[in-house]
This record gives C-alpha cells, sequence and structure tokens, in this order.
C-alpha cells in the first residue's frame, strides 16, 4: 500500500486511529495527503476534540464530521437521526460530496462485517462507502462536486489465523467476525510507526476512561501493543475507472 492520498471513511471517532492509525500515520510521513471522514458524533462534542487530536498525531488533517447519531448513544448528535437510520441516497451522496472534494487516490473503510466487533454503524459505514465509492465517479449527484473515480477502496480485516493471537492479549470476546486468509490482499507491517498509533489512540480519553478498546490498549505493556497492534490487513476492491 503505497498511495498518493487517501480518505479514510469510519463510523465513530477512534475508530480510525484503532483499525488504520498506522497506515494513516505511514502515509503522512511519505508525503501523501490523508484525511478521515466520520459518521457520527456532533461536531461540538468532547469526542470531535478528541479526535482532533488523535488525527494531528496521525498527520491526517482536521475532523470532517457527517454529525449522524451513535446507533447506541442517542446524546452524541441530539436531535439528529442514527446513522445506521440516515437514508440512503443521502448518506450516499453526503459521502460521494467528501470524495469529490478531497479526489483520494483509494479509499480505506470497514469490512463487510464491520471489523472484529460487527458494530452496526461499522457495517453500515461499510455499505455506504462502498456505494459511495462507485457513485462519485459517475455523473451523480451533481450538486456534490465533478466526478472523481478512486481507484480502489481498501478494507479494514482481520484475518482468520490472527484471532487465536487476539484473544491471547485481550481475552475471548462473545463474537469476532474475520475474514478467510484467502480474500486479504494486504498486510502491513506497521511497527515503525507503532508509537503515533498508540498516542492517537490515547487521545480518545473520553473512551480509555470508560474502558472501552482505547482503555483496554492503555493498560497493555508495551510488548502486548506490539503484538494486538503492530500489523494492519486489508482486502482490496478495485472500482471501475
Amino acid at each position: 500500500m503505497k498511495l498518493s492520498s487517501l480518505l479514510a471513511v469510519f463510523g465513530h471517532p477512534d475508530d480510525e486511529s484503532l483499525a488504520v492509525g498506522g497506515i494513516l500515520a505511514q502515509h503522512a510521513a511519505a508525503g501523501a495527503r490523508t484525511a478521515v471522514v466520520t459518521a457520527t458524533w456532533a461536531p461540538t462534542t468532547q469526542r470531535v476534540a478528541e479526535l482532533a487530536d488523535a488525527l494531528r498525531i496521525l498527520g491526517a488533517g482536521e475532523p470532517r464530521m457527517l454529525g449522524y447519531a451513535d446507533a447506541k448513544v442517542p446524546e452524541s448528535a441530539p436531535g439528529c437521526p442514527r446513522w445506521c437510520d440516515a437514508t440512503l441516497d443521502e448518506a450516499v451522496r453526503r459521502l460521494v460530496m467528501q470524495i469529490r472534494e478531497f479526489r483520494p487516490e483509494a479509499l480505506v473503510t470497514f469490512d463487510a462485517y464491520g471489523g472484529l466487533t460487527g458494530h452496526p454503524d461499522h457495517v453500515h459505514t461499510h455499505r455506504m462507502t462502498m456505494l459511495a465509492a462507485e457513485a462519485a465517479g459517475l455523473d451523480v449527484y451533481p450538486d456534490a462536486g465533478h466526478p472523481w473515480a478512486p481507484s480502489a477502496v481498501y478494507l479494514a480485516t482481520h484475518p482468520r489465523s490472527s484471532v487465536k493471537g487476539i484473544e491471547n492479549v485481550i481475552g475471548a470476546r462473545r463474537a469476532v467476525y474475520a475474514s478467510p486468509d484467502e480474500q486479504v490482499t494486504d498486510r502491513v507491517d506497521v511497527s515503525p510507526w507503532l508509537e503515533q498509533k498508540v498516542a492517537a489512540i490515547l487521545a480518545h480519553r473520553s473512551e480509555v476512561a470508560r474502558g472501552a478498546l482505547p482503555g483496554l490498549v492503555a493498560r497493555l505493556s508495551p510488548v502486548a501493543r506490539q503484538e494486538l497492534l503492530s500489523t494492519e490487513w486489508f482486502i482490496r476492491r478495485p472500482l471501475p475507472s
């Protein structure tokens, strides 16, 4: 994965750092343009302030918020619909606008399972991003800018062979979603950028405090962090030119 520009699309503040913090830091260090679109949480909330800190650490610019509500946290965007309830046409158009404005070589988002947890906002993010990635290059949504066709979407995933090692570090989960190994096209060693990735994860201070996954990372030893976070896997999906 050596890209001149990369636009990441994720569901919640902290998804970007946990799933692809390594490749964001790697590409920024190499001089690539990088940015992150986040579907949920209102721009005025503390979690978006934390996201801004994380993106500065990763070199990924300022937050680009769609401002929908988290499926499980209605106060994340008072008065706004949940992301998983957003109408398809509206959600795709807003993502198309982001793609056409940034004009990335490639997109990165969740796999079809929505990552290891299968969170409904993650699954919805995958579906909307895949639709928007193809629509962005077509003569549709004329009010969303001039057509721009990314070359591919990279789906952040975990191969099934990695699950045992992950569970050895963080314990068994109630449900773990992973892809068949043969579907994984890219395995990226991000250990040179691990310090930045961990710092970005820990910048999501409210998630650390409540004991979510960033809080688990905060409690891990350096060796365990290396084992859990130093590799990022992807499934490459080419797009029509």
